[in-house]
């Protein structure tokens, strides 16, 4: 028989210590931070199938999902659901969870299996993002919702900033036409006012009209980027006027 999880706590202690302070919470019950980060290759190599990760990164994975969408409705009460969900998306895959647990340092404290390990398993954005669901869920299996919402908060709050530029950015058409289809029912239209610079740096100059009058203009390498700045730039009043 392999390493039961009291025994790997034990053995753990100092790593599962260091781990809390990075996460900047201490647990009531340290097993359930042991269970975070056992692999399943881990587990079955010891012969300890189910005292792994996989029930609390289903716990954690909806955890995520309440918490970023509640945060995100109350910090953005005018974004329409479609923007939400998107919004929401963004900042719990695979790939942003993955950097999340990189950004905690979370591949030193994982328990994997001999091949998992030697095939650079620590590093890989699956494992990565599936343990910090884990971390995650054994949080609120420790102490409930109010406290892996604060932890989700702090933790996710730079991201969101950056994410919500991003998604802006590269929404600002849809979004654009979704309002004028709501007012006047009636799409706007992009010009491209010029082209600069070599055939491999071009940078292309469009403007964004409704019903002859200039909304926005953008700048960039392509004219589909172009559209988005200009979509981007027209949206400006209104979402200003949505923050009052």
């Amino acid at each position: 028989m392999g390493i039961p999880v009291d025994a790997l706590v034990q053995q753990n202690k100092d790593l599962l210590a260091a781990l809390e302070t990075t996460l900047g919470y201490r647990f009531t019950d340290l097993r359930l931070l042991q269970k975070a980060v056992v692999h399943p290759s881990y587990a079955f190599e010891q012969a300890q199938a189910g005292n792994d990760n996989q029930v609390l990164e289903f716990i954690g994975d909806a955890v995520l999902d309440l918490v970023i969408g509640h945060l995100l409705c109350r910090r953005y009460p005018n974004m329409r659901e479609g923007e939400l969900t998107r919004f929401r998306s963004s900042l719990v895959n695979e790939g942003h969870l993955a950097e999340m647990a990189r950004f905690l340092d979370l591949g030193r404290f994982l328990c994997l299996g001999k091949g998992e390990d030697a095939s650079c398993g620590r590093n890989k954005s699956s494992i990565l993002a599936c343990a910090f669901e884990a971390v995650i869920g054994a949080i609120f299996e420790d102490s409930g919702y109010t406290t892996v919402a604060d932890i989700v908060q702090r933790l996710f709050v730079e991201a969101i900033e950056q994410k919500k530029q991003d998604l802006l950015l590269s929404d600002a058409k849809s979004r654009l036409q979704e309002v004028l289809q709501d007012r006047h029912n009636e799409a706007p239209v992009y010009r491209l006012d010029g082209e600069d610079g070599p055939s491999h740096r071009k940078q292309f100059s469009v403007s964004v009209l409704f019903r002859d009058e200039v909304l926005g203009s953008g700048t960039a390498g392509s004219k589909k980027e172009a559209e988005q700045r200009a979509a981007a730039a027209a949206l400006l009043p209104w979402e200003k006027k949505e923050q009052r």
